[in-house]
């Protein structure tokens, strides 16, 4: 029984994953090998790897890499300083949301790459434009993530502090807040691929390095097997990330805090 199980745990950890990775890389070899696409719109997977090993040897797509990450690194840390005051000033003076609150759900629907026009404008095609567009996508998910943390709070525990006699402030840093840690770590975690996501999309527009430029520049020199090598290290890269926070929060929570991420 404990190795049927070990079995099946292990075929869903590994063996599964490895199983249906492998078929999409069958797919396209067949596909390509049958030419039933041209080469020119898709390459083989030999291609593709060529082209990887040549990027890693000559440090174009680590360069590449290595800018986009330091980018979403640092949009990721302001939105989510800016995420965590508003939240908790909205934790800890409940009313002062009716001042902000429409604003903020109106600019959560508004996507962030329809500010580039209007960014470039205002900053130029520097630095702080694909900031700028990073913060405004990784901001919404943290902050609502924050305030879901912290109005959730169980009543039973706030009553709790009121017969110790706390303070509010106490109250917010000794009971509410390490409540909300789990809502804080996932909206952190969901925030992370949103700025991912994000900075793709501002540096194929207004930026000349980081993996979007690489991608939109292999497209412009017709080099799809460059494309597709842009495509799989942006999301080996955010997967990376992604499984590095997810562990953080596992480790954090002693492992309450996954909400169906494994």
């Amino acid at each position: 029984m404990k190795e049927t199980k070990k079995f099946k745990d292990n075929w869903q950890k590994y063996f599964g994953p490895a199983l249906g990775i492998g078929a999409v890389f069958l797919i396209w070899y067949l596909v390509c090998r049958m030419e039933m696409v041209s080469a020119y719109v898709l390459p083989s997977p030999a291609r593709v790897w060529t082209s990887f090993l040549k990027m890693v040897k000559t440090g174009e797509l680590w360069g590449d890499i290595s800018i986009s990450f330091l980018r979403v690194m640092k949009g990721f840390a302001i939105a989510f300083l800016f995420a965590f005051v508003l939240g908790t000033f909205r934790a800890l003076f409940p009313g002062s949301s009716v001042y902000y609150e429409y604003i903020v759900q109106f600019f959560r629907n508004v996507p962030p790459l329809s500010m580039i026009p209007l960014l470039i404008l205002w900053c130029g095609i520097g630095e702080t434009t694909k900031t700028v567009i990073i913060v405004l996508a990784s901001f919404f998910p943290m902050y609502l993530n924050i305030v879901k943390g912290f109005t959730g709070c169980d009543s039973k525990l706030l009553e709790v502090g009121d017969m110790f006699g706390y303070s509010k402030r106490r109250k917010f840093f000794r009971i509410i807040l390490p409540y909300a840690r789990a809502d804080i770590l996932v909206g952190m975690r969901i925030g992370l691929g949103y700025s991912w996501r994000a900075i793709i999309g501002a540096e194929m527009v207004a930026a000349s390095t980081g993996l979007g430029h690489m991608i939109l520049f292999a497209q412009q020199m017709s080099r799809t097997d460059k494309v597709i090598v842009g495509i799989l290290a942006i999301g080996a890269v955010g997967y990376v990330t992604d499984r590095l926070f997810g562990w953080m929060i596992g480790f954090v929570l002693k492992g309450s805090g996954e909400n169906g991420w494994n």
